[in-house]
């Protein structure tokens, strides 16, 4: 009985006629993945999204900021889907220390030293509570009450991330 009353009112007939359209469904996808992003994901975004304002390098021409030419050793994740939250195609060449050494912050921020530093860089949360996820999400196993401890190994852990996904990391940030 509510079909005939709805299929009465509802332009095109039947309720069957309900669909999402195509532009709204791509919205809604975007939309979910935005929710569902890992702060791994969203460092990562930031930076290779970052990067499309940058210039790539050019294979064999070195990196104006004396990155190497070529990504680390490891500098690309073999195939198979991203995981949660990393980016969906893999970002080749993007010189992660240009792009955030070109981003205009109010403060002086280490980057290069510190993951609260590079999250504040990158305008996302830097609190302990979601550093803390960062571990988690990147399987951290040290003790999370030694917060000094846990940002070190975090820095290290996101250069290396950063440079599987295609990023170029100055070598320098990828000791460990």
């Amino acid at each position: 009985m509510i079909r005939a009353k709805l299929a009465n009112v509802l332009p095109g007939g039947p309720v069957q006629s309900l669909k999402v359209r195509p532009d709204q469904a791509l919205i809604r996808k975007q939309a979910e993945r935005k929710i569902l992003m890992s702060i791994f994901g969203k460092i990562a975004a930031a930076i290779f999204g970052g990067a499309a304002n940058a210039s790539p390098l050019e294979p064999g021409k070195p990196a104006a900021t004396g990155a190497p030419s070529t990504p680390a050793p490891g500098g690309a994740v073999a195939g198979g889907a991203p995981a949660a939250g990393a980016p969906a195609a893999k970002i080749s060449n993007v010189d992660v220390a240009d792009v955030l050494d070109n981003i205009d912050a109010d403060e002086d921020l280490d980057w290069r030293k510190s993951i609260v530093d590079l999250m504040k860089l990158l305008k996302l949360d830097s609190g302990l509570k979601a550093r803390k996820e960062l571990a988690t999400e990147l399987k951290y196993t040290g003790d999370m009450g030694d917060s000094a401890s846990m940002n070190i190994w975090l820095h290290k852990q996101v250069m290396t991330k950063l440079a599987e996904n295609g990023g170029v990391v100055p070598k320098e940030l990828l000791k460990h």
